[in-house]
């Protein structure tokens, strides 16, 4: 559904990361420095653990969503 509204609405792909739901569940954010040991905690706790990016301040005209 997603890639037939991408394509037939011409949105961006940034845009498409910023406006819906990608689906990853539940998010938590720790410090740099804890992100080691909470990860070792939620395996440990049965957990599943992706670290799926850093929170970092954007520039100006930078976009709202990086995707590396």
């Amino acid at each position: 559904m997603f890639d037939w509204l991408q394509k037939h609405g011409q949105i961006d792909v940034n845009e498409m990361y910023r406006t819906f739901n990608c689906g990853v569940g539940m998010v938590v954010c720790v410090a740099a420095a804890d992100a080691e040991a909470a990860q070792q905690l939620l395996t440990t706790e049965g957990e599943t653990v992706y670290r799926i990016g850093q929170v970092a301040a954007r520039a100006p005209h930078q976009d709202w969503v990086e995707l590396a």
